[in-house]
């Protein structure tokens, strides 16, 4: 979306909420606000970047899995599946909005230890207790199915063929972003500078351009700066961004089947893209905070690790063409790699839709129609998510959540 179309002056001096930041989680507040029955207030969503060039939304590989360790976050992506696939009917049957659906070529998780081959029984029956698909395949069963793997490490095999794979998160944020604005949101090219706070609440938030704006609540959804967002009300929670690689590639020798988003036991992750390419990713061994606006690629980790790690997998992957590659950033919690997700215990209305740590575009759907209930009610709805909330941080209790990618 061109920047000309977003406002640089604000209509209003005071609105009901403010969401800073406006890629797919400040999108998504602002849409399940608007469609909201028991809403009827006022809503200004600021970007400082309208462009959405360098937003962790950008960047995604857009996939989605029901493969976690906890429940919670299994009904979040069944949630998110089930948007998906109705995204036209939750959109009002809009004709203009197209029908969605998800390439449910699954996630293969390959376990080459016992300690990680029972880590996938123990999730599998979560998986399975929440009604998901999983299914674990031993390496034979996994050589028959997908012939191309090299499974002579590998212990035991996890996969799930239902709701689970690539979907199109880029329509959905589209198709919200624009809703939200014909529905009357506000989407406003701005950098908030500072907030004020006064006692239990933020007041007001300062414009670079110098504009004060008061709120009578305001959302944090500012991707891999949600830290410095937080900071300007007085809040520190553990999110940096960490860099992360993408490659798209051709294979001299395609595969004859679908291959499914593959983790190998390395972290390395390489799945299909399109009919004849293959998209790959991962990250650092050394993997630190990086700098917002630092998407400089690492040309050694392709050709040192993850290239040798693929093709060490599938041997047809010896021979592959590097068609693109591009450097995103996960927006990173460093206590437990989990979303904070809610308001701040005691600035009761600064609320959190931070550190996702790479499940952010997924769990969207059911992380903004929450974050839309705390807004109007107070409360969940639907999904109780309260066990994201910051009071975990300040007590030191993480989320438990072993399938982290």
């Amino acid at each position: 979306m061109a920047k000309s179309t977003f406002t640089t002056i604000p209509s209003r001096q005071s609105y009901d909420v403010v969401i800073i930041g406006g890629a797919i989680y400040g999108s998504a507040v602002a849409w399940f606000l608007t469609d909201n029955p028991d809403f009827d207030g006022t809503v200004l969503v600021i970007e400082r970047d309208p462009t959405y060039e360098k937003c962790a939304t950008a960047h995604t590989n857009s996939c989605i899995r029901q493969q976690f360790s906890n429940p919670l976050n299994v009904q979040i992506s069944q949630f998110g599946a089930e948007f998906i696939k109705g995204f036209k009917g939750f959109m009002g049957n809009d004709p203009r909005v197209p029908d969605l659906s998800i390439q449910s070529y699954g996630y293969m998780y390959l376990a080459d230890t016992d300690a990680f081959a029972d880590q996938l029984r123990a999730s599998h029956a979560v998986q399975a207790k929440a009604g998901a698909a999983t299914q674990l395949m031993t390496p034979d069963q996994i050589k028959a199915a997908y012939p191309f793997y090299n499974v002579d490490d590998v212990l035991l095999g996890s996969i799930n063929l239902v709701d689970e794979g690539y979907w199109d998160g880029g329509t959905v944020f589209d198709w919200w972003r624009r809703s939200a604005r014909e529905r009357g949101v506000e989407y406003l090219a701005g950098e908030v500078v500072s907030l004020s706070v006064s006692g239990n609440a933020v007041d007001s938030v300062t414009l670079a351009s110098g504009d004060v704006i008061a709120c009578g609540q305001v959302v944090n959804a500012t991707g891999p700066r949600g830290a410095k967002t937080a900071a300007m009300a007085g809040i520190d929670i553990p999110v940096e961004p960490r860099k992360r690689f993408t490659w798209i590639f051709s294979a001299e020798h395609p595969l004859d089947r679908d291959l499914p988003l593959t983790i190998d036991p390395s972290g390395v992750h390489v799945r299909q893209d399109g009919p004849q390419t293959y998209l790959a990713g991962g990250h650092a061994e050394v993997d630190p905070a990086v700098d917002f606006d630092d998407f400089n690629m690492d040309h050694g980790l392709w050709e040192n690790h993850i290239w040798p790690t693929i093709a060490t997998r599938i041997p047809q992957f010896e021979a592959i063409k590097v068609i693109t590659e591009w450097a995103g950033h996960y927006d990173f919690n460093t206590f437990d790699h989990n979303a904070i997700h809610g308001p701040h215990p005691e600035i009761t209305n600064f609320h959190f839709l931070n550190g996702f740590s790479g499940h952010g575009l997924q769990q969207s759907p059911a992380m903004g129609r929450g974050a839309a209930e705390m807004l109007v009610y107070g409360a969940y709805r639907t999904l109780d998510l309260s066990p994201f909330g910051f009071d975990r941080i300040a007590k030191g209790e993480p989320f438990g959540e072993k399938a982290v990618i």
